[in-house]
């Protein structure tokens, strides 16, 4: 742990701000979230379908704004839009603690999804400029922020809900408050130049357009689907897992919450260790390729153990249900750490670094429909698993998503679609 906080502190100061602001985003964010719908469905009444519909409509502002997030930022420079979320943030989870009316409650939840797609490509498009050619180092570095964020969120939410989940809503909006004046006065101003935050001076249609004509970032963005859904399942189809076999009670709480901890942890301990041990051996799509592999791989534990006869209980049963899908938990941490850093390298590359920010919206947004299909389908994998009595088809099919995307990335590395596109100079034409 001490070589991390001295690799952070060998980045410039706006680096180490932007990540320490990452940690407390996701502190403040899954402090909250996990525990929203279980206050909208018991402390306020709703119905089921308002239920979701309420978290529904977040992902869904969140989803479909981080395109105009990224442009945004690439428009008017990177500060303004991270401030411009945390506050909104801090107005929307304040909103969701003190209000019970179902208008209140969309604009909300919209409010905190808007706020992800103002600052989420804003960070990162800002962490690429200022680490230079660190950016793969800086974004091993920024995980490890991320995923302690993730970690302890939900361990703090668990304490102040316990009291009113009203305290854990304005606990998360004053954090949200707080990083909205530490960003103002101590996040330098930052933008690209004007040839690359503009596009050379082209309107936004333009410019989208011109995104969108690039193959090469296009089938990287489709390929990284796979990567999405695969880590997606320690919090959909390994839980799920966990408490079939050990149940509801005291166990399957606690094997799930070691799943959750032994994914967080490894990234924390580990993840500054293996990006240095894969830059120093491999190319960035290798990195790749062998991220979605160890994803793929991660899920042969499960399908392994569907060959076991499941014991009627006793340790043999809490074995079956805690080890696999810890050991996948785990495998797809392992996957995740070797591929986030050069994943987030290689969209600036494909961007010929230009429009950063606006090509991490559209990649946001690519990957976050691919999330919900592949949920949805998993879903239903898991629904038609145990009516045909097939319980290894749900853990084949991810396995097969992963080694379908892992060939679809070496098939891009081999044929050099991952390197920078070659820019051309051209004239625009004239307008009125």
């Amino acid at each position: 742990m001490k070589g991390t906080l001295a690799q952070v502190r060998s980045y410039e100061r706006s680096v180490q701000l932007l990540m320490v602001n990452q940690f407390t985003i996701n502190l403040g964010f899954y402090m909250l979230m996990p525990y929203l719908a279980a206050h909208l469905s018991g402390t306020l009444g709703l119905a089921g379908w308002i239920v979701g519909l309420v978290l529904g409509v977040r992902n869904f502002s969140q989803q479909g704004m981080f395109l105009v997030g990224g442009t945004l930022a690439d428009r008017f420079g990177y500060k303004p839009l991270i401030v411009a979320g945390c506050v909104l943030r801090t107005v929307g989870f304040a909103t969701l603690g003190l209000v019970d009316s179902l208008p209140a409650l969309l604009a909300a939840s919209a409010a905190t999804g808007l706020a992800g797609a103002l600052f989420n490509p804003a960070v990162r498009a800002y962490l690429a400029a200022d680490a230079g050619e660190r950016r793969v180092e800086a974004f091993a570095l920024f995980n490890v922020f991320y995923q302690a964020g993730i970690l302890l969120g939900p361990l703090v939410g668990m304490v102040l809900t316990g009291v009113d989940f009203r305290v854990t809503c304005l606990v998360a909006a004053g954090i949200f408050a707080l990083l909205s004046a530490v960003q103002i006065r101590s996040l330098p101003a930052r933008r690209a130049d004007e040839a690359k935050r503009t596009g050379g001076g082209r309107g936004v249609l333009s410019q989208w357009r011109g995104i969108l004509a690039n193959r090469p970032f296009l089938l990287f963005s489709t390929a990284m689907i796979g990567s999405y859904v695969l880590s997606f399942q320690v919090y959909l189809a390994l839980p799920l897992e966990v408490r079939r076999l050990g149940g509801q009670g005291t166990f399957g709480t606690g094997a799930v919450a070691v799943l959750f901890a032994a994914s967080g942890l490894s990234t924390i301990l580990l993840q500054t260790k293996v990006t240095a041990w894969c830059k120093a051996r491999m190319a960035p799509g290798q990195a790749l390729t062998y991220g979605l592999l160890t994803m793929g791989a991660a899920f042969v534990p499960l399908v392994l153990a569907t060959a076991v006869p499941v014991p009627e209980g006793g340790p043999a049963l809490w074995l079956l249900a805690a080890v696999p899908p810890t050991l996948a938990a785990l495998l797809l941490a392992l996957g995740t750490m070797i591929a986030y850093p050069f994943e987030m390298d290689t969209i600036v590359r494909l961007s010929g670094d230009r429009l950063v920010a606006t090509h991490y919206g559209l990649y946001n947004t690519i990957c976050g429909i691919g999330i919900t299909l592949g949920n949805l389908l998993t879903g239903a994998a898991l629904d038609a698993a145990r009516a045909a009595g097939m319980p290894a088809l749900p853990w084949i099919s991810l396995l097969a998503l992963g080694l379908v995307c892992a060939a679809a990335l070496y098939g891009l590395h081999r044929t050099g679609r991952l390197s920078p596109p070659v820019r051309e100079a051209h004239t625009e034409p004239a307008t009125a």
